[in-house]
């Protein structure tokens, strides 16, 4: 391996351990995370509401007559937030690149996220026999994949958009 993959895989590693270690401390969870899931879960329940769902928010929890869910961390998007947080942060690009895609990163993160909620109450609630296998399998798969595949391009824009400017 070249020295500038392992540079980019050490710092990737670097830089997810950091992360994770800061969103396990709990004033950070707490304080920042769970409030940010809250936030998530009234988006996603304000969502369900214009479909007709009638559903009730309480903290992190989305609730009708037929099924409630709490959403959890690992089930927030921010894990994922954190994989396109260190390939972004580890990939050599400039600050306002680096930002503009961490900006645009976590955004489409958080849109397919809810997505996978709204996705995952009404499975539950009209499919029940499916939650499992789609909260488990399906859906967690496609929220990191995301993340990678938004790193990919974005990554491969960055380094055109080097060797343009370089040329």
């Amino acid at each position: 391996m070249q020295r500038p993959q392992v540079l980019f895989l050490v710092k990737f590693f670097v830089i997810l351990i950091a992360a994770y270690l800061l969103i396990a401390w709990n004033p950070v969870n707490d304080n920042v995370i769970v409030p940010f899931t809250a936030w998530i879960a009234r988006t996603s329940g304000w969502l369900l509401n214009l479909m007709g769902q009638g559903v009730t928010m309480n903290g992190t929890i989305i609730a009708s007559s037929k099924f409630a869910v709490n959403i959890n961390n690992g089930c927030n998007g921010v894990e994922a937030m954190l994989i396109l947080l260190a390939s972004i942060g580890a990939f050599p690009a400039p600050i306002k690149s680096r930002g503009i895609g961490l900006l645009l990163g976590a955004l489409a993160i958080q849109v397919l996220n809810a997505v996978r909620i709204i996705t995952l109450f009404l499975i539950g609630a009209h499919y029940p026999k499916y939650f499992d296998s789609f909260h488990t399998a399906v859906w967690q798969v496609i929220i990191i994949l995301a993340a990678i595949v938004f790193f990919l391009i974005w990554s491969s824009r960055v380094a055109r958009t080097r060797l343009a400017t370089s040329s």
